[in-house]
C-alpha cells in the first residue's frame, strides 16, 4: 500500500500481486507420489492441507496427476483434509487406515508426523504396514521415528533469492514483478518400503 518494494516467499494466495520466490509445489508432490508408485504402491492415501491455501491445491493436483499417469483413479476414501498441523494428521489418520492404503502422502511434514504418531498408537508399523511421506523436509522429518521421507523445500536458498530480488529492486528502482522458482530434492529415509512384487 505504501509502494515499498517487497518479495513474498511461497505466498498463500494471489501469487502475481508482488514478486515471489517459490518451489514448484505441483511437481514436488507429483515426484514424491511417483516415488511411491515406483516402489509398487497403488493405494496411496493423501492428507490435504487447508482448502483456502494455494499450495494445498497444487500439492493435491501433483498427487492426482501422478496417479492418473499410471491409469489409477482417485479413490475418495483415500483423501482426507487436514490443516497442516501435526494434530490434524493424527485426527485424520484413522479414516485413512480404515481405507487400507499401502502408503500415505501427507502434504506437509507436520501432518505426516501426526499420521506416524497415530500409527504408533494403533500398533501399525511404519513402514512395514504402511509407508508414509511428507513434504517440506523440516526438522520434524529428521526427528520423528521412523525418520520421514520427504521433499526438501530449500528455504535458505529461497530466502537468499528473495533478498537478491529485493536488493536489485531497491538499488536499480526496478519496476514490475519478478518470479523465481528454486529446485526441490527428494530425501529418502526410513518411512518408506518397497512392496514385494
Amino acid at each position: 500500500e505504501r509502494g515499498l518494494p517487497c518479495v513474498r516467499i511461497a505466498p498463500l494466495l494471489d501469487p502475481d500481486r508482488e514478486s515471489t520466490v517459490i518451489m514448484d509445489e505441483y511437481d514436488a508432490a507429483r515426484a514424491i507420489t511417483e516415488l511411491l508408485l515406483q516402489k509398487g504402491h497403488r493405494r496411496i492415501g493423501f492428507v490435504r492441507g487447508p482448502r483456502v491455501h494455494l499450495v494445498s491445491m497444487r500439492r493435491y493436483n501433483g498427487y492426482a496427476n501422478a496417479l492418473g499417469g499410471k491409469g489409477l483413479r482417485i479413490d475418495p476414501s483415500l483423501i482426507v483434509h487436514g490443516d497442516f498441523s501435526r494434530q490434524s494428521g493424527r485426527e485424520q489418520a484413522a479414516a485413512l487406515f480404515a481405507a487400507k492404503p499401502t502408503a500415505i502422502f501427507a502434504s506437509n511434514d507436520e501432518m505426516a508426523a501426526g499420521v506416524i504418531d497415530a500409527a504408533n498408537a494403533a500398533g501399525i508399523s511404519i513402514p512395514r504396514d504402511i509407508s508414509v511421506v511428507g513434504l517440506d523436509d523440516n526438522a520434524v522429518a529428521r526427528t520423528v521415528r521412523p525418520r520421514l521421507t520427504s521433499v526438501r523445500q530449500p528455504l535458505e536458498e529461497m530466502g537468499e533469492v528473495a533478498c537478491k530480488i529485493l536488493v536489485d529492486r531497491i538499488r536499480h528502482f526496478a519496476r514490475g514483478n519478478q518470479h523465481e522458482q528454486v529446485p526441490f530434492q527428494i530425501v529418502e529415509r526410513e518411512s518408506v518400503i518397497e512392496l514385494a512384487a
